[in-house]
């Protein structure tokens, strides 16, 4: 989908897209695998050690165009078949990547063999599910772009045609926060790609073969600060505060499911998740199971569900679900880090008062597939502590110096069409206030906006000779190469006991509740 023109991009998101197509959410992905002229390796073998392994060999990627964020109007009795729908498409490109990775002496023997066992197949199943997809909206009366057909078909590139995580900026490229600046030590995000005497070679790096890269970190001391000042309050400004204390998921309360986006789909996120406040989300449930789910906050009637990808320390170390789907069957490899800290606030909107969220909404913030759909959608932010109000990245994991800590934080979308609960892509029944203003487009209303703030205690990776050792990176989807940009947040507002209307007082009268 193209950029949705009703949206404003959060005060903290990057403003540069890749030249690719900026398309978001769902039955979208790059498909990329190393493979080795060295035939004795193993095809499936896992990396030891604490070093990201240096891979000089071709790389072979496929992109595959996203499906899900076209679907802009479905109607709501064909929601669940499209949902499930849009999840086999990603299982497919899954399950093509996974053969990709494991083929790599047929791909050297067959230069066709890329096209005609993976890339082929790959279509007929895409356009067969597309079709099903086609099936489902009109049975129930509604309308399909014939147009979405087309998006069936995967292109093969090879090293030197992507740079497979969007184009790096460098020096001086703006960020949408009032002008902040995104510039990252003049590092390219570009998978690790790297120029060799033997022709173009690709190290997707990570303890599993699929990233991090030595060029997604940054030292944060040697990036200029970016960071700029927020809109100017109004008379009319909500200037209050809430925060919901509901823990750190020190009780490990996981799954690779995502209700939003793939209901009823076991592991439909294809990488884990922390889950805080509601104790019962998983794929199956629902709005009814919600209120009976009990939560980890502190005030019992937030029975909101917050959930993120989890972060892993890749150190050669394993963890639970290293044999998993979602974990390490889909290269989401090393030990998973618990926060230390885990912050959840409610803010107001600098240009009015806000309204109380709707029951049972639904926010994606960011996008888990930046490497494939550009960096339209990207939400992430990494900085340091001592650092967040001078250094926010978008594209690279910071390196911290000793005795700082690393901090991912989330400011989500805080305007609300005021009708819909959720919408077909998940996005369009929300959007960001403008950045310069704090001004809700037309039509939407102002809503508490939700942050988060997550702090890791992680020993500084180091990056010597093109390697980075003790790599960390963000669970994902495997075609996405565990890049900084893919990192997003979801969330489901369950409140009882007036809890709503609470927060949204609380902002209006310019108070600082918990």
């Amino acid at each position: 989908m193209g950029r949705n023109t009703r949206k404003r991009r959060t005060p903290l998101a990057t403003k540069a897209i890749a030249a690719s197509a900026a398309l978001a959410l769902g039955g979208g992905g790059l498909i990329w695998a190393n493979f080795y002229a060295s035939a004795h390796e193993s095809n499936n073998q896992s990396w030891g050690g604490n070093q990201t392994k240096a891979a000089t060999a071709q790389a072979a990627t496929i992109s595959c165009p996203d499906v899900g964020q076209k679907l802009t109007n479905v109607p709501n009795a064909a929601r669940q078949g499209v949902a499930t729908e849009l999840a086999n498409l990603d299982k497919q490109i899954t399950e093509a990547y996974t053969r990709l990775a494991s083929t790599r002496q047929s791909q050297t023997n067959d230069p066709s063999f890329v096209q005609n066992a993976i890339v082929g197949p790959l279509k007929e199943k895409r356009a067969a599910t597309i079709d099903r997809i086609r099936i489902d909206i009109q049975r129930v009366g509604g309308s399909f772009d014939n147009a979405l057909k087309q998006l069936a078909a995967c292109t093969t590139q090879t090293a030197n045609q992507t740079t497979a995580g969007g184009q790096q900026q460098q020096n001086g490229g703006q960020q949408q926060n009032g002008g902040q600046q995104q510039q990252n030590g003049g590092q390219q995000q570009n998978g690790g790609q790297q120029q060799g005497n033997a022709g173009q070679q690709q190290n997707a790096g990570g303890q599993a073969g699929n990233g991090p890269a030595a060029a997604d970190f940054v030292d944060i001391t040697k990036v200029a600060p970016n960071v700029q000042g927020k809109p100017r309050r109004l008379g009319n400004a909500s200037t209050g505060t809430f925060t919901t204390r509901c823990g750190v998921n020190a009780n490990k309360n996981f799954n690779t499911d995502n209700v939003i986006v793939a209901p009823g789909v076991t592991n439909g996120a294809h990488h884990l998740h922390d889950y805080v406040g509601n104790q019962k989300v998983n794929a199956f449930s629902s709005n009814n199971t919600f209120l009976q789910g009990g939560t980890s906050c502190q005030n019992r009637s937030d029975l909101s569900s917050y959930y993120w990808p989890v972060v892993r320390i890749q150190d050669g170390t394993q963890d639970f679900d290293q044999n998993r789907d979602g974990g390490g069957k889909e290269g989401n490899v090393g030990k998973i880090l618990t926060p230390v800290q885990a912050q959840i606030k409610y803010v107001g909107s600098p240009a009015s008062k806000v309204v109380a969220m709707p029951q049972f909404l639904r926010i994606i913030t960011g996008d888990a597939k930046t490497t494939t759909n550009g960096l339209a959608n990207a939400n992430a932010h990494w900085s340091c502590t001592g650092f967040e109000n001078k250094v926010q990245l978008t594209q690279q994991y910071p390196i911290c110096p000793q005795g700082s800590k690393v901090v991912r934080s989330f400011a989500f979308q805080s305007c609300w069409d005021g009708q819909n609960a959720d919408s077909a892509n998940h996005r369009t029944h929300v959007a960001f206030a403008d950045p310069a203003s704090g001004v809700c487009p037309n039509g939407f209303k102002a809503i508490p906006q939700l942050t988060m703030r997550l702090v890791y205690n992680i020993n500084p990776p180091t990056v010597q000779n093109g390697q980075v050792k003790n790599a960390y990176a963000v669970d994902g989807f495997p075609e996405q190469l565990h890049k900084a940009a893919t990192d997003h947040d979801d969330f489901i507002s369950v409140t009882k006991n007036g809890l709503a209307n609470k927060i949204a007082n609380c902002l209006n009268r310019g108070q600082n509740c918990a």
